[in-house]
């Protein structure tokens, strides 16, 4: 394992030996999705490696070369910089990406890989794009020294997604990365007149997203009739979803250029869908609750390549753990096949505690943490990863059918078949609710530096990746 941090100096201490590193590797991928989006048929780009920068054989990782740095004895930190470059570029010209530069820096069991960014012509300096957890790596050794660092777990920073135009969420999991580095010679210690403490150990690195328990597929829904007279049923309910803001942006941008549409009485409330009616079971004593809603909403783009329905959502929540399950109607990218599927554990849901006690006939869940779990994970082509952050749940449903719910009852909120709209997201009357019509907004922009992307640049990239799959069940990135 990476040694931690000391404790502060002596006083009066000679500044700790250091050396240097050279002939350093840095294999990353960056991620195995964005690869495969970049060259698949919705982009039809390419990827660009030079200046030192390898791709392995089929469209695999990156191998930065000629790596320079020095590595701190007292404290364990590595600082290196690498040769080489990678160019996404997609869309006709529409997604231009450059990292260049890349620096990886470690200290104790934490790090971060920075890069030069370029997008349109904008270049932004050393962006911190990545943290490293170097916590459950052990160094292994080779001639001469050479020290690595295997499959170092990677996640998106904040940077980082802006760097995307946000279309990643920060904390989602990157291609980890693999460092490779020889000692050189010593350099000399020299005496400080005045000691100067160590650095504090860094904050515990963010632990990865825990593996769904559940298995896939999860149990059907609990049927709307109450096993126990003194189990009281759900009357009626709301389910308040967005799915994933980035999707939805996505999909009514300019790249994808296409709608987003609401049947079977689900509306759109601002910020999200709100899916009516519930119905199902309350047990107090187990503290469970499983109920079904109406409404489904629909995603399409892409000239009709991009196709992807829930429908028939339902809530299981038993404790602090609970699942969003759904019923997946999605069209594969290549084939045109669509393939339906029923009663999908979509996302796990974290409660947190309890179930709350009913306030006047109605409980509530405010803001509920929804992760995607595996199976949802298919449902978008592979491209989103198990554990990633979905909009999170809100939901209200009355034991009692005198009981108002929050925003009023669900009543007809009317909704028919899918009708029109327009394929750059707009707004239809009648039937069932188009929603859409607007991007991300403007430009998105690489906080480090202030610098501009422009949204068509990037929602090819990052955001529009994610319709490379929709349908087809594509290899974890």
């Amino acid at each position: 394992a990476v040694t931690a941090l000391p404790a502060h100096a002596a006083p009066g201490a000679a500044a700790a030996p250091g050396l240097e590193l050279k002939d350093g590797t840095l294999e990353w991928g960056v991620k195995a999705g964005f690869r495969k989006y970049v060259t698949g048929p919705i982009a039809h780009g390419a990827i660009e490696v030079a200046d030192g920068a390898e791709q392995a054989p089929d469209n695999g990782p990156f191998t930065f070369t000629d790596g320079t740095g020095t590595y701190d004895t007292s404290t364990h930190a590595v600082d290196t910089t690498f040769k080489g470059k990678v160019r996404f570029t997609g869309h006709a010209g529409a997604l231009d990406l450059t990292l260049a530069d890349l620096k990886v820096r470690t200290e104790g069991t934490s790090g971060e890989i920075t890069a030069d960014v370029t997008t349109s012509g904008t270049t932004s300096d050393d962006v911190a794009l990545a943290t490293l957890d170097l916590s459950g790596v052990t160094p292994g050794t080779g001639e001469g020294g050479r020290m690595t660092f295997a499959d170092i777990p990677a996640k998106l920073t904040a940077d980082g997604a802006k760097a995307f135009n946000d279309m990643y969420q920060e904390g989602q999991e990157l291609d980890p990365a693999t460092l490779a580095v020889t000692p050189g010679a010593a350099t000399s210690p020299t005496p400080s007149a005045t000691p100067t403490p160590t650095r504090s150990p860094s904050a515990s690195p963010t632990p990865t997203a825990p593996t769904p328990t559940r298995t896939a597929n999860g149990p059907t829904k609990a049927p709307a009739t109450e096993s126990s007279g003194a189990a009281p049923g759900v009357v009626d309910g709301n389910l308040d979803w967005g799915v994933k803001k980035s999707f939805r942006d996505y999909v009514t941008g300019p790249i994808a250029k296409g709608k987003i549409t609401l049947t079977g009485g689900a509306v759109d409330h601002g910020d999200g869908y709100r899916f009516p009616h519930g119905e199902g079971a309350y047990d107090a004593g187990e503290g469970s609750l499983d109920a079904a809603f109406d409404g489904a909403v629909r995603f399409t783009g892409h000239e009709g390549a991009l196709d992807l329905k829930f429908s028939d959502l339902s809530i299981e929540v038993e404790g602090a753990k609970g699942a969003l399950v759904a019923d997946v109607s999605s069209k594969d990218r290549e084939t045109g096949e669509v393939t339906d599927s029923e009663d999908v554990k979509v996302a796990d849901l974290a409660t947190g505690s309890a179930l709350p006690e009913p306030e006047d006939g109605v409980i509530t869940l405010t803001d509920v943490p929804a992760a995607l779990t595996a199976d949802g994970a298919k449902a978008f082509g592979g491209f989103y990863a198990a554990g990633d952050a979905l909009d999170p749940v809100t939901v209200a449903v009355s034991l009692d059918e005198d009981a108002d719910l929050p925003g009023g009852n669900t009543g007809d909120t009317g909704g028919g078949d899918d009708t029109g709209g327009t394929d750059t997201g707009g707004s239809t009357t009648g039937g069932g609710a188009v929603t859409g019509g607007s991007t991300t907004g403007g430009t998105g922009s690489l906080a480090t530096t202030g610098a501009d992307i422009p949204t068509g640049a990037l929602l090819g990239g990052a955001g529009a990746m994610v319709v490379a799959g929709t349908a087809a069940v594509l290899a974890a990135a």
